[in-house]
């Protein structure tokens, strides 16, 4: 839950006469989330923020789903992703139900358009690269292991310092949160979370543009691209405040909750939405019973899928996996660790395995491009090599 946040100039009092030195007035603009009663800034602009010039044929962006049901459990390599130059053009949707599209993308160049997606809270997770998102908001600087959250709405350029960037990330069709239980009924962090406000990286440098001409929006709604041009620059923000901004979480902040006996995927839980939740797996000391397994035990997750994106380490549950490899365990069959896992984590005393692991609470369904990166017969991993007998 982002904690109250303001840059630049704003009005000592709401909705009340505002001018500018030339006499004009600044033109307030509410922006939020579930109508009136969630997050929301005020944001205060140098013009109307309504001044469409144009706007051209929209087309369909909508993912192309292959397979409605599956109850394989399948791996994908996500590093086989192809780079391509644009942004928009580079993410790949791979997995989609009615409240979430997850996918990768490996952008090769910066947008020198701006973009909009006003149907989804975007989290998009750095696994290689860095560089700076640009909103009305403000700047923020992101590197390798950052989350960055995106409010629906918010337009944005995205700037990379290098043409090799690797990307995960989730679209949510319901807002984003840090999860409730860490937070007392103020919206605080709790003492006993494993991160705090502290972490959270909040937009800086706002610049106020004043600048008029043409600036070309590309806004997404619903599965459809909508190329619109704006009569001035989106970011004219002479200051804001309030609860509602983009924010970057490093994974390397998130600290671990370890204990005697291992500990269940919720301990490393990182953000929460109606119907799913993201964890972080991060370098920890193992359980310390003298009888521990620190390898995680087989369990069903009869109620939700789990994908788990691999992002460096030694994945010691897991055998023949690599980086950025991503894992399906669908809901209502067991899975766990691999043949031999389970024996050499027994003693062992840390890992350095880093992960990101979503789990959604409706199934799934796999888009053409996912099929195009599927590691195939992954389902049968868990088959111990068998010894060859002999026909008498």
């Amino acid at each position: 839950m982002p904690i109250f946040h303001h840059l630049g100039f704003v009005p000592d009092k709401r909705h009340v006469v505002t001018r500018q030195p030339d006499g004009k007035l600044y033109h307030e603009e509410l922006v939020g989330t579930q109508g009136f009663s969630g997050m929301s800034s005020l944001v205060y602009h140098l013009y109307p923020p309504t001044r469409v010039k144009q706007k051209d044929k929209p087309y369909s962006v909508m993912p192309e789903v292959v397979a409605e049901s599956s109850l394989d459990a399948m791996s994908f390599k996500g590093f086989e992703l192809k780079p391509e130059k644009d942004y928009l053009k580079s993410k790949k949707t791979l997995f989609v139900n009615s409240a979430m599209h997850i996918g990768l993308a490996a952008p090769q160049e910066s947008t020198p358009y701006f973009y909009k997606n006003a149907d989804a809270d975007e989290l998009i997770f750095v696994h290689e690269g860095s560089g700076k998102l640009f909103t009305m908001f403000g700047e923020l600087s992101f590197q390798y292991g950052d989350y960055i959250l995106i409010p629906r709405g918010t337009v944005y350029q995205i700037h990379f310092n290098t043409t090799q960037n690797r990307l995960l990330y989730v679209e949510s069709f319901e807002p984003i949160f840090t999860p409730h239980r860490y937070r007392n009924e103020f919206g605080q962090m709790l003492e006993h979370a494993p991160f705090c406000e502290r972490d959270i990286k909040r937009p800086q440098n706002l610049k106020t543009y004043n600048e008029e001409g043409e600036f070309e929006i590309f806004i997404k709604k619903k599965g459809m691209m909508y190329p619109y041009v704006y009569a001035n620059h989106p970011f004219d923000v002479i200051g804001w405040d309030g609860h509602f901004y983009p924010y970057t979480f490093s994974i390397f902040n998130f600290e671990p909750i370890t204990g005697r006996i291992h500990m269940p995927p919720p301990v490393h839980q990182t953000f929460e939405s109606k119907n799913f939740v993201i964890c972080s797996f991060v370098p920890r000391l193992y359980d310390y019973h003298p009888q521990a397994i620190p390898a995680p035990y087989h369990h069903s997750n009869i109620d939700s899928d789990e994908l788990l994106y691999y992002v460096d380490g030694d994945f010691m549950s897991r055998n023949n996996i690599e980086k950025g490899q991503i894992t399906l365990h669908p809901g209502g069959i067991p899975h766990g660790p691999h043949p031999g896992a389970i024996e050499r984590s027994i003693g062992k005393k840390e890992t350095q395995e880093l992960a990101v692991m979503i789990d959604p609470f409706m199934p799934v369904m796999l888009t053409k491009e996912a099929l195009k990166l599927e590691v195939k017969e992954y389902y049968k991993s868990w088959l111990e090599e068998m010894p060859v007998t002999a026909n008498i």
